[in-house]
């Protein structure tokens, strides 16, 4: 499952970085192939400076060795050594009109000292950071994650949805991270569902990616902005790297497990405001995105 999971993330990780570099127009993708010196490595690709994209990040990595006693504390485990995958990626467009978008699908297996699988899960999810409020972009967004979803489970939408407000909110602020997605973690074999039925189900997911967020870039891209509009951009920003580095167990892992630091990193966008006690003003566009970020909304 391993192996054949990470030829997957290694082929889509292809697949949409050529999918954005051809709706940029300009920018390419950098690529560095890294090493960790515990065992694995991986590949990051860094978008800058384009037409679209100000800066985005879509990384794949395999990393194996020792699990640290810190996240062997974590999981209540001794002396357990593990294997992680996954593929990461983070866009933060230049234009205010379009969102910045996260998504991540990642593969865990944990051994015991005889080299034996002890436990082993899928996760990930797909969520969308808007700076200003397109109701058919979220409901676009949101279309698309439950019509993958229902391809395997009625049920895994809302569920998913639900846990995807849930986590990426920024609790010190009371309001989420974005108006959410899909959020999945932990997705063992059961009676219902086997691991090659996860994979097919987190697969699914992987490609609908590029469905959920293309088709909103194409739409907001050339949309003009002032300096105003950009400002408050730069300021939201702030608030997503507030999650990012507060709450986000993902960033978490990768320091802890001595990954590469500017590839965990690489979600941070170039250009972000912190101002002093910021308020919308009442009744703007602003105000109308921070109203529906402190109480989620059912787009579908």
């Amino acid at each position: 499952m391993k192996d054949k999971f990470y030829q997957y993330i290694h082929d889509l990780q292809n697949t949409i970085t050529s999918g954005l570099e051809a709706i940029d127009g300009k920018a390419k993708f950098q690529e560095d192939i890294w090493e960790r010196p515990e065992g694995g490595g991986g590949r990051t690709r860094v978008i800058e400076n384009g037409h679209v994209f100000e800066k985005g990040g879509v990384n794949i990595s395999g990393v194996h060795g020792k699990l640290p006693d810190s996240m062997q504390a974590y999981f209540g485990v001794k002396d357990a050594d593990f294997f992680a995958c996954g593929l990461s990626l983070v866009l933060h467009p230049k234009n205010p009109m379009v969102p910045t978008v996260h998504a991540n699908w990642r593969y865990f297996e944990m051994y015991d000292q005889k080299g034996n699988i002890v436990d082993q899960w899928f996760g990930g999810g797909q969520d969308l950071t808007p700076y200003y409020l397109f109701e058919e972009d979220a409901k676009h967004f949101h279309q698309t994650c439950k019509t993958a979803c229902d391809k395997h489970n009625t049920a895994f939408y809302p569920k998913y949805k639900a846990r995807c407000d849930e986590y990426f909110h920024n609790t010190h602020r009371n309001e989420g991270r974005g108006i959410g997605g899909l959020f999945f973690d932990y997705c063992k074999a059961s009676e219902d569902m086997t691991m090659e039925n996860w994979y097919n189900f987190v697969t699914e997911v992987g490609n609908s990616f590029l469905s959920a967020y293309l088709p909103i870039v194409e739409k907001r891209k050339d949309l003009p902005y002032t300096k105003a509009q950009r400002d408050w951009q730069e300021i939201r920003r702030g608030r997503y790297v507030e999650f990012n580095l507060v709450h986000d167990k993902g960033t978490l892992f990768g320091l802890k497990t001595n990954g590469r630091i500017e590839s965990i990193l690489m979600s941070l966008p170039p250009h972000v405001q912190w101002v002093y006690d910021h308020q919308p003003e009442a009744g703007s566009e602003e105000e109308k995105l921070i109203e529906v970020l402190k109480k989620p909304i059912d787009w579908v």
